[in-house]
């Protein structure tokens, strides 16, 4: 079993043996070749969907453990549920006192996904929360096997999906109707895509030079068609389709894919492997980029097949040109530039916003639900959902990413620079914002950098259990492993004993209010 520690590097230097040729006169594919071209056995491994299984069944009790107890609309649940409910009656968006089409800033996708359970269990509780109970617990299960893909490791793949198991910040925003776990959900399915649109690749290059082609005599690189990389794109316009941060990834996804395909092209030996291949890479990264507009633009369906949403004909309404189809898509785009003014210009203050520098820091956690009201056995009360994330977690990120930075230099590690990748797509854009326009922000925008953050932390957890070189198979321990080991195993269970302790407030657990108290750790900052 190996771990993130066990990385070998893609820039390595082709020798002599990348020319040799087997006794049937084909091109013999060199074993350093074949090692840095490597992905994960695709066989099917039992015992990792033994362990995925659990992890996502405990993840899904604490999830949906009494997820319609609290009673009401808590926070943003005022606009999303109430805009799910009316899109099931009217197609679109309602404004129930002008008995006309609502303004909003969103798009259509996340309130289509939360009037499923609307639909299920009615307008209830339940109904409203189904659905992001239901994506916060498939985001742990797609976190354990990306983990697994890309650690090649059970171990570290379920430390992966226990520590976002255990996570109150997720955990939080699962039982809570609102959009942002949606979008974390798809920003997630897309890179899943991308690191199996990597390894897809990296295995049609070892066919292709097992079948006998030669990089360093063939100027034109083997088609291969990325059938993942296509999927990607359509679940980035999905994640569009929730909220257009999801914008905020694409740059940086598609340099990773690019860099992924020239190190594949170099690990197989082609010369400049940069040009051989770059019009390709383009030219399908452009072709996920339609899927993604296509599958964007399918999320407002409600809107298009309607006349009555907001800014529906609003051509037609000015005395403007409004023909089939492309007056529409005008009309499309008229909403979207009104509802990106009024993005950049909301600068209003709220009690609990906080900027991109203390989200890291749960330096302003937002205050979901407070009850003071009810039997608790003491004369005061408190009941509260805190969005906060498990403490001991979210405080080991800044040095887990510090760590990665390192270990990606130093190792050459692809894992390390992808990881890396993520969180900084999930959290640098917003500095900029923060500082250009200090625009109003909430921590629940950190959602989709949680998953990278998260392998961050595991991909330390495994860089610390094993050196560099790996471990030979049937080796012993040595000291600094097994130290490393109980370090790893130490800092779970103490993230989970953490996630014990402010389990009340991750729920609304009515108690005396100085047992609430005590668990305010930073204070003014929390309360």
């Amino acid at each position: 079993m190996t771990t993130a520690a066990t990385a070998q590097s893609d820039i390595t230097t082709p020798d002599s043996s990348a020319v040799a040729e087997s006794s049937t006169g084909v091109r013999a594919v060199p074993e350093f070749v074949r090692r840095r071209l490597s992905t994960l056995d695709r066989r099917f491994d039992p015992y990792s969907w033994l362990v995925t299984a659990v992890i996502v069944v405990v993840a899904g009790i604490l999830r949906f453990a009494g997820v319609g107890d609290v009673k009401g609309h808590i926070f943003d649940e005022v606009y999303y549920p109430t805009d799910a409910w009316d899109m099931l009656q009217h197609g679109v968006e309602w404004d129930e006192k002008t008995n006309g089409p609502a303004y909003v800033v969103h798009p259509p996708l996340g309130k289509w996904l939360i009037a499923i359970g609307e639909q299920i269990f009615g307008n209830n509780e339940l109904g409203w929360r189904f659905s992001t109970a239901v994506a916060g617990t498939v985001m742990v299960l797609v976190l354990i096997r990306v983990a697994y893909r890309m650690f090649r490791s059970i171990v570290l793949a379920a430390t992966a999906g226990l520590l976002m198991a255990l996570d109150g910040f997720q955990m939080v925003l699962s039982r809570t109707s609102l959009l942002d776990i949606f979008l974390g959900l798809f920003i997630l399915l897309a890179f899943a895509a991308m690191v199996l649109d990597r390894d897809h690749y990296r295995r049609a290059w070892q066919r292709a030079l097992a079948d006998g082609y030669d990089p360093e005599t063939t100027p034109t690189v083997p088609r291969i068609v990325p059938w993942w990389l296509l999927v990607s794109g359509v679940m980035f316009g999905l994640a569009c389709g929730v909220k257009w941060s999801a914008l905020f990834f694409a740059p940086f996804f598609a340099a990773l894919v690019i860099a992924w395909r020239v190190q594949a092209r170099r690990s197989a030996g082609v010369r400049g492997p940069f040009l051989a291949g770059i019009v390709g890479d383009l030219g399908w990264l452009l072709l996920s980029f339609v899927l993604t507009v296509l599958f964007y633009l399918a999320s407002w369906t409600g809107w298009f097949v309607t006349d009555t949403g907001y800014f529906r004909h609003y051509r037609a309404d000015n005395d403007l040109s409004e023909p089939p189809v492309i007056g529409a898509l005008l009309n499309l785009i008229h909403y979207h530039s009104e509802a990106y003014n009024f993005h950049s210009g909301l600068t209003e203050k709220h009690t609990y916003q906080s900027w991109p520098w203390q989200w890291l820091l749960l330096g302003r956690p937002v205050a979901f639900y407070w009850s003071g009201s009810g039997n608790c056995g003491a004369s005061n009360c408190a009941a509260e959902i805190l969005l906060l994330g498990t403490p001991i977690l979210w405080w080991s990120f800044l040095p887990a990413l510090a760590a990665l930075v390192w270990f990606g230099v130093a190792r050459r590690d692809w894992r390390a620079y992808a990881i890396l990748t993520g969180a900084v797509a999930g959290l640098l854009p917003w500095f900029y914002f923060a500082i250009k326009d200090g625009r109003t922000m909430f921590a629940f925008y950190a959602l989709p950098a949680l998953p990278f953050l998260i392998l961050a932390v595991v991909y330390v957890l495994g860089a610390i259990m094993t050196p560099p070189s790996g471990m030979a198979a049937g080796a012993a321990r040595t000291d600094r492993q097994l130290i490393g080991t109980v370090v790893a195993v130490t800092y779970v269970v103490l993230v989970a004993l953490c996630f014990a302790y402010f389990y009340p407030v991750f729920v609304g657990t009515l108690m005396p209010y100085d047992d609430w108290s005590v668990r305010m750790w930073l204070g003014s900052r929390w309360i």
